[in-house]
């Protein structure tokens, strides 16, 4: 649910989800309502986050909507000037401890921030920054994908490469959304969910 926004009440929504899950979709889709409704918007991604395009978010799907690119969640209050009502913040997990002061920041000053990022890596364990954010926020929305392999809905982060550290910038070509039974931490396939007719599980 997408909250009533009032004038000069500023709160902060965070959209987290595993890959796939339509996380930008969702903040692009909130971030364009605001702009139908007249409301001056500013959005920002991390420096760290080149995949689709150099300035622009753009979705798996290939939604896309401007926005400024910034090295540390520092920079960004300065350019918030008076008159914004709407900041959104895209793949959160990317930046430093800052964003939650940062985000608890423009709230104070009125504005309605919406942050969206990926809530657990590629071992499934929680990334600190959003974990924070998570609590800090007003409202959190979980998206689910859809698992790859047996189809039911999907929470985990499979890495598909050989490449470790918790931070690996990609899409399709180094994850895959997994569900709980099929995710495997070591990189190794699931048992299928189901096994072919004459075969035991």
């Amino acid at each position: 649910m997408t909250p009533f926004f009032r004038e000069g009440h500023g709160f902060i929504e965070v959209v987290c989800g595993s890959m796939f899950s339509g996380k930008t979709e969702e903040l692009i889709r909130r971030l364009r309502r605001a702009l139908i409704a007249k409301q001056v918007v500013r959005v920002f991604k991390p420096a760290l986050d080149r995949r689709y395009d150099d300035t622009d978010i753009v979705s798996h799907s290939s939604l896309r909507i401007p926005s400024q690119v910034v090295a540390k969640a520092a920079e960004i209050p300065s350019l918030v000037p008076e008159g914004v009502h709407v900041v959104g913040i895209d793949e959160a997990q990317f930046f430093d401890d800052e964003i939650v002061p940062v985000c608890r920041e423009l709230a104070s000053r009125g504005i309605r921030v919406i942050a969206a990022g990926l809530e657990q890596d590629y071992l499934a364990k929680p990334f600190a920054v959003m974990m924070a954010l998570m609590v800090e926020a007003d409202y959190v929305t979980k998206n689910l994908a859809i698992c790859v392999v047996c189809g039911n809905p999907a929470i985990r982060n499979q890495r598909t490469t050989e490449k470790s550290g918790q931070i690996l910038v990609g899409g399709a070509d180094a994850y895959e959304a997994r569900c709980r039974h099929c995710f495997r931490a070591g990189g190794s396939e699931p048992t299928p969910l189901f096994a072919p007719a004459g075969e035991s599980r």
